[in-house]
């Protein structure tokens, strides 16, 4: 049967283009739900390993920037088309036994059974679905990331179980606070975070009135899920054509000299660039095409994914260190580079439920230090005047 969208992910974008949230929230979401069809059914062989199409992709924001709203659009495909999702808040032992449930026997192209436990994790509020500071939790998705053959675990009465083909695919938000509150300090630019694809946005596109589906869009919805049914239905491997193997071999060594960002929190992320380029190219693929041989067109599009991405990716961890002041101090920078000319005495009135006068007076001494401001006097008022640079506020991730 063939496609009869020429791109399952731009047509994504056309049928959610009247909503609120930003085109990147709803990007992710339609890259997140291909790879929720591919399942452990289809892979990528790269030498020694296989290269599986699960992502943990997170969409970040404050309070109000529709990340929710941009995964409920793709919500209704993964249910109506019976992808096995994991509960929103849950165990370790309950996630497990969802693995182990989600256990299935497929045939790939050869002929040959294929067992695999692939399982969805959709959480719009990823904080639940993590705990604080569930180290356990974090070890297991960073194990079950690259999709081992034979996962082995210990139960609670101390014997022993195995899944066969995990294979684990996440979609959360979150708020940039909530995600410091989650994480321990030490894990974050390794570990779990180093897996993740962070989605930044710090507001919606637009406000919407009239949200109503017109007869075209009811229309697209049904020839978007229809689609949807035919990615689910592929399984076996991907090849890759000469042309991109020729790209690639310019490109991934360039990676070494020329990392996209100086950001050591993003530092564990640059390692596993590579990986996330070749992930995103078996879903470039599969968007358009059900022929599984991957082309140049599809690594320029994986690349130019994560490029965009990877422009606002240290936004996310503004105010994370391990400095008692750190999140107060790049707020109180954020506010000085809005206003440009800030008295003492309101930048200290903004901040006294976060900081007293002492830390209030570290981070002003700080702000200067880094010549970030000056401080002017204007009356009997010091009135901190702001130097920062566009560069500067990219680099320590100020703004959005």
């Amino acid at each position: 049967m063939a496609r009869k969208l020429n791109d399952w992910i731009d047509s994504f974008l056309e049928f959610t283009e009247n909503t609120e949230p930003r085109r990147s929230f709803r990007l992710w979401t339609a890259i997140s739900t291909i790879a929720a069809m591919l399942q452990r059914k289809c892979s990528l062989p790269w030498g020694h390993f296989n290269i599986f199409p699960n992502l943990y992709v997170v969409l970040v924001g404050p309070s109000g920037s529709r990340k929710g709203t941009a995964m409920n659009l793709g919500y209704p495909f993964l249910r109506d088309l019976g992808i096995r999702l994991a509960a929103e808040a849950i165990t370790r032992e309950a996630l497990i036994k969802d693995l182990k449930l989600s256990s299935n026997t497929q045939i790939d192209v050869q002929g040959r059974p294929l067992i695999h436990c692939s399982l969805t994790v959709h959480s719009q509020e990823l904080t639940v679905f993590l705990g604080y500071n569930n180290l356990q939790m974090m070890a297991d998705l960073c194990d079950w990331y690259d999709c081992k053959d034979r996962w082995t675990y210990r139960t609670k009465n101390q014997g022993t179980d195995e899944l066969i083909g995990v294979w684990v695919n996440l979609l959360g938000a979150t708020t940039p606070e909530l995600l410091r509150s989650t994480l321990p300090p030490d894990a974050i630019g390794g570990g779990l975070t180093a897996r993740m694809i962070l989605v930044y946005e710090k507001r919606k596109a637009k406000s919407v009135t009239c949200p109503f589906l017109t007869k075209e869009e009811l229309e697209l919805r049904e020839v978007l899920q229809t689609d949807l049914e035919q990615m689910l239905m592929l399984a076996g491997s991907f090849k890759v054509s000469q042309e991109y193997l020729d790209f690639w071999n310019q490109w991934y060594p360039a990676q070494d000299d020329n990392p996209p960002f100086s950001d050591t929190r993003l530092s564990g992320y640059i390692e596993r660039r590579a990986i996330h380029a070749l992930k995103l190219s078996i879903i470039a693929n599969v968007s358009r095409t059900d022929d599984m041989v991957l082309k140049l067109r599809d690594l320029e599009r994986a690349i130019g994914f994560m490029l965009d991405v990877e422009k606002r990716m240290s936004y996310v961890f503004s105010g994370v260190g391990k400095a008692k002041m750190a999140d107060v101090l790049v707020r109180a920078w954020s506010y000085i580079a809005l206003n440009h000319n800030v008295r003492t005495s309101d930048l200290i009135r903004e901040f006294h439920n976060d900081a007293d006068l002492e830390d209030m007076n570290a981070v002003i001494k700080t702000l200067e230090q880094m010549k970030v401001i000056t401080i002017a006097t204007i009356g009997n008022d010091p009135v901190l005047v702001y130097k920062g640079t566009k560069p500067m506020e990219e680099k320590y991730g100020i703004g959005g």
